[in-house]
């Protein structure tokens, strides 16, 4: 079931659904990104990946506008070890093509660089490729 988080304001601003036949949670970032909205967000996506037992995400941030290097510490040190708690050993990372955005998932990723599998994508099919292979070779 596709849950859609909103801002104070209504706005969806997150998809977050569990792909049963796929076995991965799946995100879809919209627009801009507040620290608030990152944190709410992510905190979702922790629940989701319990609650399915799921070691796998896809997180696709082509929609995303703006820089949201605001986050990168929070995702590192606080976001990241709970992600891994909850079962997490696989993040497909969806880059913006937004250069600003793109600059913040580089940053993030150099901070939880060897935390668990992480690889950046430029487009949904290669993440999902990536995804799949994981979960034969496991």
């Amino acid at each position: 079931m596709k849950k859609e988080i909103s801002n104070a304001f209504g706005k969806v601003f997150l998809t977050i659904e569990y792909q049963q036949e796929k076995n991965w949670v799946e995100n879809t970032w919209l627009g801009y990104q507040t620290t608030e909205s990152i944190m709410k967000g992510a905190n979702v996506c922790i629940e989701e990946l319990k609650a399915n037992h799921c070691a796998y995400l896809l997180n696709d941030n082509q929609q995303v506008v703006g820089p949201w290097d605001h986050a990168t510490d929070w995702i590192a040190q606080d976001w990241t070890p709970r992600a891994i708690a909850a079962g997490l050993t696989h993040f497909a990372h969806v880059v913006s093509p937004e250069s600003l955005a793109a600059m913040s998932a580089e940053m993030m990723q150099t901070k939880i660089e060897g935390s668990f599998n992480m690889k950046a994508f430029d487009n949904q099919e290669e993440a999902k490729a990536w995804l799949m292979a994981a979960q034969k070779d496991a």
